[in-house]
């Protein structure tokens, strides 16, 4: 774990759960640095297609909410900065409304197959896409039919790898076209050598 994540998640509170359950609680080392994003977690942040944003509003109420695209749409700008472009969807904003109110935003990265997860703590502006078309064009330039209305840009203050105990191996449609490719063609040769008899 990282220094700024365990001076993050470990509050007293969790401290003296920790204490309780186990008889012992971890020993953050506050620091006060913000964490950077090392060459992993840059490769895994590019190489996923989606991703579990976590916000809480004004009333103390968490938010998850998924957000999905081409693997990459979720940029890593630098060590420290992360970034995506928001496309329209059903017009609740409600993530946006909660940024507006409390910045601090939870990312949740998973890669199923491999059973790999990367949580990520920051927070979070929300630009205007027509006020920042610079964005637009540095995360999206081929936007094409789906309109993009607002640029979520995240400081990244720490993050964290989680061990891999629980996960339960899911695949996308691509990945297991993948698997099935050599199987499919066999079974093509297989009814042409039929047919031919």
């Amino acid at each position: 774990m990282t220094h700024k994540y365990l001076e993050l998640a470990f509050t007293p509170a969790v401290l003296a759960a920790q204490q309780r359950a186990y008889g012992r609680a971890a020993k953050p080392h506050p620091d006060g640095e913000r964490d950077e994003l090392g060459a992993a977690e840059r490769e895994f942040i590019a190489a996923r297609d989606s991703f579990y944003l976590g916000s809480v509003n004004a009333d103390g109420w968490p938010y998850i909410q998924h957000r999905g695209g081409a693997p990459g749409f979720l940029h890593v700008v630098d060590e420290r900065t992360l970034a995506f472009a928001d496309l329209r969807g059903n017009r609740q904003l409600v993530t946006t409304g909660n940024v507006a109110d409390n910045a601090r935003v939870a990312l949740f990265l998973m890669d199923y197959p491999q059973r790999a997860r990367l949580k990520v703590w920051g927070e979070a502006r929300v630009l205007d896409a027509a006020a920042h078309p610079e964005w637009v064009e540095r995360l999206a330039p081929n936007a094409g039919r789906s309109p993009i209305e607002r640029v979520f840009v995240i400081d990244v203050h720490a993050f964290d790898w989680n061990c891999p105990q629980h996960i339960t191996p899911r695949y996308s449609e691509a990945e297991v076209r993948e698997v099935i490719a050599p199987l499919r063609e066999r079974i093509a040769e297989l009814e042409r050598q039929l047919a031919q008899r």
